[in-house]
């Protein structure tokens, strides 16, 4: 169940952004335990310099390429499963679009299973949770 917020500057194509769309929820399925059908995503495209970044910080340089990606889960995973992610996301990122892996930023925040309605008025995690 979670959320992938993807902000990058606009200018790049629909393929792109598609590439990049997909590779985000792939490294989702195959190293963070998440359902191929539980896709939710929003592609934030700001306009040049409304993404402010530093170009080193904890990384070798970034370019105007950056990719910021914030992950919403409904539940936490160990630290082990998260570096796994990184990981797979960078190598498939890398691949399609094309990013370079000091391009890419990710944190992940975790909420309560009650933090989430999905339709409907209700909160579908935490009536699974009282079953």
């Amino acid at each position: 169940m979670p959320l992938a917020r993807i902000s990058l500057t606009k200018g790049k194509s629909p393929d792109y952004r598609h590439a990049l769309a997909d590779n985000v929820h792939r490294a989702l399925v195959e190293a963070f335990d998440v359902p191929a059908n539980d896709r939710f995503q929003i592609i934030d495209e700001l306009e040049p310099g409304a993404l402010i970044y530093d170009r080193s910080y904890f990384a070798g340089h970034r370019s105007d390429d950056f990719v910021y990606i914030a992950i919403i889960a409904g539940r936490p995973r160990s630290t082990s499963m998260k570096k796994q992610f990184y990981q797979r996301l960078a190598t498939l990122l890398a691949d399609a679009p094309g990013l370079r892996p000091d391009d890419i930023m990710v944190t992940i925040t975790t909420t309560e299973r009650d933090g989430w309605s999905f339709s409907n008025g209700l909160a579908q995690m935490a009536l699974e949770e009282a079953a």
